[in-house]
């Protein structure tokens, strides 16, 4: 009768039940998890529970709440293709393992294990796979592919995030209806808890953007459905389940986070515009930090879209796969990865690239520019001991597709704007000074060359909240990785470490 009465208490997944049912009996007679239920239950009925328990225990029964959970209308069209999607990867995981467990993948060197383990092939990220001519493939399919595949806004040209997501997490390109559905769960799910409003709220405007969204992204394990489900013992092979339910609910939070320490830190406290459900993810986080223009709508998609994901051995995307190895919740787990991105040397950068851009037009004067004056002022910064921002990578060889879509939609939405100009001139430029420098792998431009110069375009121009719009975008990528590690049973990450007396002994060998 409680649960009839209380039916918004009621976990959606039979399965759940059964689990719960397994691990307390007594629990559930006494129903604790319904406020102001505090009925006594007698011997009988605990005596009818336990049976009802053995029964639900049965081989039927449990192949009956499995075929049961598939059709339940409280789960969402995502997470029951992804239901479908994992024995099978799991069955294909576990045949390489078994048949192929002791194939050797490559070897490394001294230099590697001192220079941040590059090269060195010892982590299964399955969403995104970076080739070092082609750029970056998600799930098998480059930008230019994504941008003409992917579902799209109504009237719009770039693809939605949610769609996205959908591919990382599916491997399989969505539907405009299956893409919906991602927007409507977001929708459903935006609001953030009170407690979190009111610590961003609490924090004095010095405090960094990115120090808040971590912070805020941290104390949502409040809400973590993974760590209530392992408190409670739920099977190994059901926490892909929980995990995706947190990063699902985690991603749907981050525009109203993210909007929020901008309108605290930036316009005075101006108050965070609600979630509209009937504007895709995108769309709302540029109209919650203020803006209304359709054309930065779509930069926003663009930007959520291309800085996602880029393999899983950058510093954020590896943060939080380790953390998460050690079963912390996906809240915890982004909020690693997001103070890794926060560092100079990986989220910072478009910052350091506007800021050598905006430094040069000071320099220079106002353009147009020579080449010539160009070429000298890239000179005098590689002469003086520093490198030129935004140029080289460590693992592509050509110019990022990133910088291209980017530098397509500049030429699309402000072919006339002096900074973009300037842009495509060193893009001309940096690449010969490069080269004839001759100390760089890689002399063409990758991501940050460009986004900074289109932010600035449409008013975006607090510098130090460029890196949160990335950490947002982020999630879309390291978060699906995070539910198929638990989907694939990955174990805790940890590779072995040496001394340099370890070192000189083994080349004494």
């Amino acid at each position: 009768n409680a649960f009839q009465n209380k039916p918004q208490y009621v976990e959606p997944d039979l399965k759940d039940l059964l689990r719960r049912t397994d691990l307390n009996i007594e629990h559930m007679c006494k129903v604790r998890a319904i406020p102001g239920y505090r009925k006594e239950v007698t011997q009988n009925q605990k005596l009818f529970v336990g049976m009802f328990a053995t029964s639900l225990r049965s081989p039927f029964a449990r192949n009956l709440l499995n075929a049961t959970r598939c059709y339940s209308s409280n789960v969402s069209p995502l997470k029951q293709r992804l239901r479908e999607l994992v024995p099978v990867q799991q069955e294909k995981v576990k045949n390489i393992r078994k048949q192929h467990g002791d194939k050797v993948l490559g070897s490394y060197t001294v230099a590697q294990a001192y220079g941040g383990m590059r090269g060195i092939i010892g982590l299964v990220y399955e969403t995104s796979l970076l080739d070092p001519e082609e750029g970056i493939r998600f799930r098998g399919l480059s930008i230019p592919e994504c941008q003409e595949k992917l579902p799209k806004a109504p009237g719009g040209d770039e693809p939605l995030p949610e769609a996205l997501l959908w591919l990382l997490l599916t491997g399989e390109v969505p539907t405009a209806e299956q893409t919906k559905s991602v927007s409507d769960e977001f929708a459903k799910n935006a609001s953030i808890p009170s407690h979190v409003k009111q610590m961003l709220d609490a924090f004095p405007k010095n405090v960094h953007p990115m120090t808040q969204l971590s912070a805020a992204v941290s104390a949502m394990n409040t809400e973590s459905k993974f760590a209530q489900a392992y408190q409670e013992g739920v099977p190994k092979a059901e926490y892909w389940e929980y995990a995706f339910e947190d990063s699902m609910n985690c991603i749907a939070k981050l525009p109203a986070i993210a909007a929020r320490i901008y309108n605290n830190v930036f316009r005075d406290g101006v108050a965070t515009p609600e979630y509209d459900s009937g504007l895709d993810w995108g769309a709302n986080y540029a109209r919650m930090l203020g803006f209304s223009d359709s054309t930065f709508e779509e930069l926003m998609r663009l930007y959520l879209v291309i800085h996602s994901d880029h393999e899983g051995g950058n510093v954020s995307a590896h943060t939080t796969h380790l953390v998460a190895s050690a079963l912390s919740d996906p809240y915890l787990s982004l909020s690693a990865g997001l103070n890794g991105l926060a560092g100079p040397l990986h989220g910072l950068a478009n910052q350091e690239v506007l800021r050598w851009l905006l430094d040069m037009r000071d320099t220079l004067g106002e353009g147009p520019y020579t080449n010539a004056q160009v070429e000298k002022a890239c000179w005098d910064i590689l002469n003086s001991g520093r490198v030129i921002p935004g140029f080289g990578h460590a693992v592509l060889r050509k110019t990022d597709p990133r910088y291209t879509c980017q530098r397509e939609f500049a030429m699309k939405h402000l072919p006339d704007d002096p900074m973009f100009k300037l842009v495509a001139q060193l893009y001309e430029v940096v690449p010969k000074v490069l080269t004839e420098h001759g100390k760089t792998a890689n002399p063409w431009p990758n991501v940050d060359a460009h986004s900074g110069v289109l932010l600035q375009y449409f008013q975006l121009k607090e510098q130090n909240y460029y890196t949160v719009l990335f950490g947002v975008s982020r999630a879309l990528g390291v978060l699906p990785g995070v539910v198929w590690d638990r989907a694939l049973g990955l174990p805790i990450e940890r590779p072995k470490s040496v001394t340099t007396e370890w070192i000189e002994k083994k080349i004494k060998e």
